[in-house]
């Protein structure tokens, strides 16, 4: 009888023989990481988005550079929900959990800590307009900004403090003081980013799935893998945020510049921020649940290449990642307006 599994995934902390192991929010990570396992078994680069000559721009990264090591290494281990431990030292109080900690199962020495969106393509902002421009909406949480001033610092090493300018702000709660001084650290953060090119990491793992359009119906050419660098998202964030002094609000990307830019700025001046007091009393009277979103045709520009319009995998292949009727234990989420779009015959 066939065992359940997903490739590649064969020294890991979830055990794919349990039906909760194929829940939405444990499949949203494993299955990601196990279609990178398919991609390096078929020696196939995911899509980089990363600075280059001072942009941010999109080219090709090998998945042994994403994992830090070869997907196929009997010492490979990925801890799914984990700590990436080596950041520890830069945050006050408890480090929080990323989606994946690839690891070396010898000596469990972290290799690489990813944060992993599962993106839908197109979304519904997109699904109208031509295949060329059909993006995928990414939503970010507050922890991932947490990793990325790590990832960022660690890169940075001993150079962050000749990086990261001082802003004067007596309070940083105070939305009115932060809106003057807005332009500079907006402006902060993207040179902040260009200065990591040589150091920069594989940071997001962001696969997409890919559908006919607003229909249900995977596409012919249905998956693939971008891969963020730290020092790409860090750029992408200070492109989106709103840098005008005037503006009548704080904006969530805005507010996301706002505390990737204080978090570094305590780990210059302190050697470690505190995540949660900075996410708390720098809200500026907007929720917390989640640090931005970027619909697809934001993310469009951004990601524009060959492979966005054709993926690379088909969708013939999925049956090669998921393993020993492993389909037969998911359970998706039973949505009413799924079902009243993909049931026509309601409205004859």
């Amino acid at each position: 009888m066939n065992t359940p599994c997903l490739f590649g995934l064969n020294r890991t902390n979830r055990d794919f023989t349990q039906r909760e192991t194929w829940g939405k929010n444990q499949f949203n990570s494993s299955f990601p990481a196990a279609l990178c396992c398919y991609l390096a078994s078929k020696n196939l680069p995911g899509n980089y988005l990363a600075i280059e000559n001072g942009k941010l721009i999109q080219s090709f990264i090998p998945i042994q550079n994403v994992f830090g090591i070869r997907a196929d290494d009997k010492d490979a281990y990925f801890a799914f929900e984990s700590q990436h431990t080596p950041f520890q030292k830069f945050v006050v109080g408890s480090l929080p959990r990323t989606d994946l900690v690839v690891q070396k199962e010898s000596t469990g020495e972290c290799l690489a800590g990813l944060d992993v969106k599962l993106t839908a393509l197109p979304d519904n902002t997109t699904c109208d307009l031509d295949e060329n421009l059909y993006g995928s909406e990414i939503v970010i949480r507050p922890d991932t900004i947490v990793y990325l001033a790590c990832s960022m610092a660690m890169s940075l090493s001993s150079a962050l403090g000749d990086h990261v300018p001082s802003i004067a702000i007596t309070d940083w709660s105070d939305a009115r003081q932060v809106s003057e001084k807005i332009d500079a650290i907006v402006c902060a953060i993207k040179l902040i980013s260009v200065a990591l090119q040589k150091q920069q990491k594989a940071f997001l793992l962001q696969p997409i799935w890919k559908t006919n359009g607003k229909s249900p119906e995977l596409s012919e050419n249905c998956l693939d893998v971008f891969v963020w660098s730290n020092a790409g998202f860090g750029y992408f964030i200070s492109s989106i945020a709103n840098q005008n002094p005037d503006s009548a609000n704080i904006t969530r990307q805005t507010r996301t510049a706002i505390w990737l830019y204080k978090m570094l700025s305590d780990i210059k001046d302190n050697n470690k921020f505190n995540h949660e007091r900075i996410i708390d009393e720098l809200s500026f009277n907007t929720k917390n649940d989640k640090a931005f979103a970027s619909s697809g045709n934001i993310t469009n520009p951004y990601m524009s290449c060959p492979r966005l319009i054709k993926p690379i995998i088909r969708r013939s292949e999925i049956k090669n990642i998921i393993l020993g009727g492993g389909q037969n234990l998911l359970s998706p989420e039973r949505r009413f307006d799924a079902i009243l779009f993909n049931s026509p015959h309601l409205f004859i």
